[in-house]
């Protein structure tokens, strides 16, 4: 029994010294530790695509887009009854009307896709982006006369009344200003009766408050909607553009501080989605897309003002403290929220979308630094991508939405890969992505995106800048 002991108590002794050494031996399965491997590079298990992306990668996806959308957008005259396609336009009578896609051509989301399809014709040096607009941009210019003389009869297309007899901004103000685009890069269309017609409207009929900021009386009397900053700002704005009249740089600029004053919540550096004159509160919800349309409008008149114009540097300061307010909220997946400052909101495309345009676009232009955001803006793209599918629809976004004063109403809405919000910004942020990737100098530095002056041509996964390669 003594000698069985003794055994026992000399095991236990061996395996407790063994132990320590077999912990170091390479050869057993756990090798890794803090002694021997460096931990820092291990790769992270992100739920998005990250890094820099090549540039033909970008069109690659956008590409994807216009192909889908080149056969979702028909653009002819049919007989509602037989289908026929009506070719000669001075024979369009009660029974033709456009051929129905799966878009509408002249509705507002239309006009943000149309003139995203020019920013990414520029962008890329692909002609079929420019010709997306041209070919429908000429066909809406020669039926509309024909269409205006079926007004005799009280029947005028649904998609036609939307041009002939505007009726809201929505009707009226992103197809204009992507109609003035199309003009002002020498795209060829009778276009100028038809800008004018809206041009019209948003100046001379649409309704407004006494101190003249646009307003609806929706869902209540007076109600100043923040979507209404791009359903008419940088229409005027362009309209200044192409015609040279201050007036409209004017107007343009009056409306922006006007939308501030009512809009901005600046602790949050956001804007709430509506305001209510009858209203002794205001509440602020921040919803995404609407957000998205107030800092759109801002890049759109920097666009085209003048440098040294009044007022403007009063728009730059706005543009760069919404990028401050946006950059902060962007979520661990790249994509931001429904409503941006409510994290159990769902993840939105189009805000998401709008938001990377307008921040890469703010850096192309020197408005914003490059090292701030060049990788807010290069994750957003990332995320994105994963929202565009195998034959270019585009996923995850709110459908249209009008205004509520709850959270369950913004939280709620569906989303639909029909929805049409989503394609223009898509579009809109590759085609800037890829300027951004011509004009900057991304790279990876220990795991992360940074941006440089210069091309920083080391491949190590961590580098200083003091050295030289």
């Amino acid at each position: 029994m003594k000698n069985l002991l003794k055994t026992c108590f000399l095991v236990v002794l061996l395996v407790s010294f063994m132990n320590p050494l077999l912990a170091q031996n390479p050869t057993e399965k756990e090798k890794i530790n803090d002694s021997n491997t460096p931990l820092h590079l291990m790769k992270p298990e992100y739920k998005m695509p990250y890094g820099v992306p090549k540039t033909e990668e970008v069109k690659a996806v956008i590409d994807c887009v216009l192909v889908f959308l080149e056969k979702a957008t028909p653009f002819k005259v049919i007989n509602k009854d037989t289908k026929t396609e009506i070719t000669d336009f001075s024979k369009i009578d009660k029974n033709d009307v456009l051929e129905r896609g799966q878009f509408r051509l002249a509705s507002y989301e239309w006009g943000v896709t149309y003139a995203a399809m020019l920013l990414a014709a520029e962008t890329t040096g692909d002609i079929r982006y420019a010709k997306y607009v041209a070919d429908r941009f000429l066909f809406l210019s020669k039926v509309a006369p024909y269409f205006r003389t079926m007004e005799k009869e009280g029947i005028v297309d649904p998609q036609m009344r939307q041009i002939l007899h505007p009726g809201a901004l929505d009707d009226a103000g992103a197809v204009c200003s992507a109609m003035i685009k199309a003009q002002l890069i020498g795209i060829k269309f009778d276009g100028r009766p038809l800008i004018d017609n809206y041009m019209d409207y948003i100046m001379n009929k649409e309704y407004r408050l006494a101190d003249g900021i646009f307003a609806r009386n929706r869902p209540q009397h007076n109600t100043v909607w923040l979507d209404d900053m791009f359903m008419a700002i940088p229409a005027i704005a362009n309209m200044g553009k192409l015609t040279g009249d201050k007036k409209y740089f004017d107007e343009a600029v009056k409306q922006i501080l006007l939308f501030k004053q009512r809009m901005w919540v600046p602790e949050k550096k956001l804007f709430r989605h509506g305001w209510v004159e009858g209203m002794t509160d205001h509440p602020a919800f921040h919803w995404g897309r609407a957000n998205g349309w107030a800092i759109l409008t801002l890049s759109e008149v920097l666009d085209v003002l003048p440098v040294n114009y009044q007022g403007r540097e009063k728009v730059l300061e706005l543009f760069q403290e919404h990028v401050r307010g946006l950059a902060a909220l962007q979520s661990g997946e790249g994509f931001w929220h429904q409503l941006l400052d409510k994290n159990d909101s769902y993840l939105e495309t189009s805000a998401t979308a709008i938001y990377t345009y307008c921040i890469a676009h703010g850096i192309n232009n020197g408005w914003i630094d490059a090292l701030a955001y060049g990788p807010v803006a290069m994750y957003g793209w990332n995320a994105i991508t994963t929202k565009v599918n195998a034959i270019g629809e585009v996923e995850g976004t709110c459908v249209g939405t009008g205004m509520g004063f709850d959270p369950a109403f913004y939280y709620y809405r569906p989303t639909h890969k029909y929805a049409a919000h989503g394609y223009g910004p898509v579009i809109f942020a590759g085609g800037e992505i890829i300027r951004l990737l011509k004009n900057t100098h991304p790279k990876m530095n220990d795991s992360a995106v940074q941006f440089y002056d210069k091309e920083q041509k080391t491949n190590e996964p961590i580098f200083t800048l003091n050295q030289t390669y």
